[in-house]
């Protein structure tokens, strides 16, 4: 079993069971923005990849993300530390989006997210807090589709907020995925039927939407 972890300013770590670790100097060449811009900056004591979507389209879940090359997971387990704000000029459907993609193809044609909308998880309005948490597959099933003939079954609610450093550890096994947030032994979501099957691979990446500035912190990702 090989367990990679990602400590974003300076190297790339790669242990397996041995202990055995190779230290890569992180540099351009492993990370690429695709739909976002980036950079590496510090937020609240923590060294981070800073991503932001922050060109206005009509269309929404798509290919936003911070790409990580030379990644390729099937099933295991990714666990990252995430905060969102909500830009100065944000529109008023932003919701600090933030998350991670996985199963990238090379063209970045196709791939599946789970991401948080920080700003649902402490509403007044129940039906947005029950949608706090969202998965989608792009590019054929979208958070409208998945709503609209699923309605519920692929978001749920937690609490969470803007501004606050929240640890996702997402688990995919063959077409499950469990999403556990923060310290939280239970999955605050659970996908039964990952729409990509239970034989998809690809990259991982840094996932944000329209009007969210994200930090992510502290990657660790480990194969099965």
């Amino acid at each position: 079993m090989k367990s990679i972890l990602l400590g974003f300013v300076s190297y790339l770590i790669i242990g397996s069971a041995n202990l055995y670790a190779q230290q890569i100097r992180l540099g351009e060449d492993q990370l690429q923005a695709v739909g976002v811009s980036m950079k590496l900056d510090r937020v609240k004591g923590r060294k981070a990849v800073r991503v932001v979507k922050d060109t206005l389209i009509k269309e929404v879940d798509e290919p936003t993300f911070v790409k990580i090359r030379d990644i390729d997971f099937s099933s295991g387990t990714i666990e990252v530390k995430v905060l969102s704000r909500l830009l100065k000029h944000a529109p008023d459907h932003a919701r600090g989006f933030i998350g991670v993609a996985f199963h990238i193809n090379d063209s970045n044609s196709r791939f599946e997210s789970i991401y948080l909308r920080p700003t649902n998880g402490r509403a007044d309005d129940q039906v947005r807090r029950n949608h706090a948490i969202q998965y989608f597959a792009y590019p054929d099933f979208k958070f409208q589709r998945l709503r609209k003939e699923a309605p519920e079954q692929y978001e749920s609610y937690a609490d969470m907020e803007l501004d606050e450093w929240i640890t996702m550890r997402i688990v995919v096994k063959g077409g499950q995925a469990k999403i556990f947030l923060k310290k939280n032994r239970q999955p605050s979501l659970v996908v039964n039927d990952l729409k990509l099957g239970s034989n998809a691979d690809g990259a991982i990446g840094l996932w944000v939407d329209v009007g969210t500035e994200g930090y992510f912190s502290n990657l660790k990702v480990r194969n099965k």
